[in-house]
């Protein structure tokens, strides 16, 4: 069983930057995936996606270092077994999730940056800390997220830029962003996506922002804290990393508004509906796991890290 055959879309030039930057090597492509496959197919705690395309998105966020694919396939699937509090039941129809996905939080817009890669816009403090928790926020967030990363074949070769906007951030958020919280939305980014961070724009930061802001740092990798920078609220400090005109009219650019963005994605989830609800299947099952079943203690758990934390 091969799985759905991948077709090339990418322009010479990306294929050029998939070269020089990732090791992808057309003539290879091939036997990489076959060779991720059939390793899947011996792990028997892994139910996992077989087609071509999840697997090179796999191969591209590692490099292709054959190795690294094979940690990071197990990772996500682990993560989302363990996680069930962002990936069971994720009906993009469902009320309470759609609540959440109807105020806008994380929006990918529409095109590229200047260097060809994806800007998503996070608003931190776009819901209200009575109404959701912050593990309903980040389940509706996965939802955008994993069918943008599906559906966009250029950024796994270019990456993602992020922009976090806490404008209207509250005590009351802050306080959601508990350490583990915090462990286990840092672990399942660096460690469970094949994703490529490039850079993370804090905007609209207030007073209180660094000490949580030291939780976040203390569980970042070090290519990933020389990737943050803290605009305040100087927006052309912003422009200077991310081109003014992919802004949505909002935040002073000409790409749409913020409302039009948040409905193609409500439309994109609803089209991909059976695709989510499919998706909850492909995990892990931690008894059949040869050796030691791992646990979210093993996956999430901050004892360890504590010690190196200072939040003042």
């Amino acid at each position: 069983m091969g799985g759905d055959k991948y077709v090339c879309t990418l322009s010479p030039e990306l294929l050029q930057r998939a070269k020089d930057e990732i090791n992808e090597d057309p003539d290879r492509r091939e036997a990489d995936i076959e060779h991720i496959r059939d390793w899947l197919r011996h792990q028997p705690h892994i139910n996992a996606r077989m087609d071509d395309w999840t697997i090179l998105r796999f191969l591209r966020g590692c490099k292709f270092s054959l190795e690294r694919t094979k940690e990071k396939l197990d990772m996500f699937y682990t993560c989302k077994s363990l996680c069930p509090e962002w990936y069971k039941n994720r009906d993009p129809q469902d009320k309470k999730l759609r609540s959440i996905l109807e105020l806008g939080t994380f929006l990918p817009l529409p095109g590229y940056d200047h260097d060809g890669r994806r800007v998503v816009i996070i608003l931190a403090g776009g819901h209200d800390p009575k109404l959701h928790s912050m593990d309903e926020v980040f389940k509706a967030t996965h939802l955008i997220s994993d069918i943008m990363i599906d559906e966009d074949e250029q950024l796994s070769i270019t990456g993602v830029v992020q922009i976090l906007d806490l404008k209207g951030v509250t005590a009351a958020h802050a306080l959601q962003m508990s350490p583990p919280l915090v462990k286990k939305a840092m672990t399942i980014w660096q460690d469970g996506y094949p994703m490529r961070p490039k850079g993370l724009n804090y905007i609209n930061t207030p007073e209180a922002f660094n000490t949580v802001f030291n939780i976040f740092k203390s569980f970042m990798k070090e290519k990933m804290k020389r990737r943050v920078h803290i605009h305040g609220s100087d927006m052309e400090s912003l422009y200077k990393e991310v081109p003014r005109d992919i802004l949505p009219v909002e935040y002073g650019g000409t790409n749409g508004t913020v409302e039009e963005i948040k409905n193609y994605w409500l439309q994109r989830l609803d089209a991909r509906r059976d695709w989510l609800l499919e998706d909850e299947k492909f995990c892990v099952d931690e008894s059949k796991r040869p050796g030691k079943a791992k646990t979210s203690a093993d996956l999430f758990g901050i004892e360890g890290s504590f010690r190196k934390l200072n939040v003042d």
